[in-house]
């Protein structure tokens, strides 16, 4: 039998003086500039199809730690943050879904001068935002699909509050870096594309990332009982991935495409 997520899991109360994570990767370079410190924190406000860290978002699988706990973690690897313009990037899962935590852990770093960098959906609210801005440094930022209805299929919510939500961002002059997964049969379309371009034009960003969409997270869907609705699609072809590269450089964007 199927298993379903329930949502409720994912409501952290507001006034938590812990963190739920679920695991640490010392040194990333896959997750903003430089050599990072990342932490993957439980629970998400959406439910992508082709997600690959599924087993983040059940909320089963942490532990807790105050903001000072993770601070103390993170410390020891100041050194290399500063050596290579790097520092810590809070990913998951989404630690939206967290933001006192986050405030009060981002706080810690800013006051030691190390970079910090969020990697979210943006799914929150404008009040959330205003907590998260003095003590980001950059956002990266998740576009999944521009069609509602589509959106809606693809991650179980609207849109319409993310976008609202980075043109907010962008009128706060706040530091962007946006992520777009090249989903074949999805994200590569000619409308969605055409979309994307749209967008763009409208808001204050540093750099989009290419995603290339993979199978490699499949195994935590079996591992969990669930079924995985995007099987039989295959990853974009590397000349698929090429066109679209120069699709957004041609329009003056900076394009990194991050495998």
């Amino acid at each position: 039998m199927e298993k379903h997520f329930n949502n409720n899991k994912d409501k952290v109360k507001q006034s938590s003086k812990k963190g739920r994570i679920h695991s640490f990767e010392t040194f990333g370079t896959l997750d903003g500039p430089g050599i990072r410190f990342v932490v993957f924190m439980e629970g998400c406000p959406l439910r992508c199809l082709y997600c690959h860290n599924v087993d983040m978002l059940d909320m089963k699988n942490y532990q807790e730690m105050t903001p000072e706990q993770l601070f103390k973690k993170i410390l020891p690897y100041k050194t290399y943050f500063q050596a290579s313009n790097g520092g810590v990037t809070l990913s998951g899962g989404d630690p939206i879904m967290q933001p006192n935590f986050v405030s009060k852990f981002f706080a810690l770093c800013k006051r030691e001068g190390i970079h910090t960098t969020i990697d979210t959906s943006c799914f929150t609210t404008k009040e959330v935002i205003d907590k998260l801005l003095p003590v980001t440094d950059l956002w990266m930022i998740s576009l999944k699909h521009f069609n509602e209805k589509k959106h809606l299929k693809l991650t179980g919510q609207s849109n319409k509050q993310i976008l609202e939500n980075i043109q907010y961002l962008s009128k706060k002059k706040a530091k962007i870096r946006f992520r777009y997964v090249i989903l074949p049969g999805w994200t590569d379309t000619w409308l969605n594309l055409r979309a994307l371009k749209k967008f763009l034009k409208t808001v204050r960003f540093k750099m989009i990332e290419l995603l290339p969409y993979h199978t490699h997270g499949i195994y935590k869907w079996e591992k969990l009982g669930l079924t995985y609705k995007l099987r039989g699609i295959k990853p974009p072809s590397e000349s698929s991935i090429q066109k679209i590269k120069k699709i957004l450089e041609k329009e003056g964007h900076k394009v990194l495409v991050n495998e």
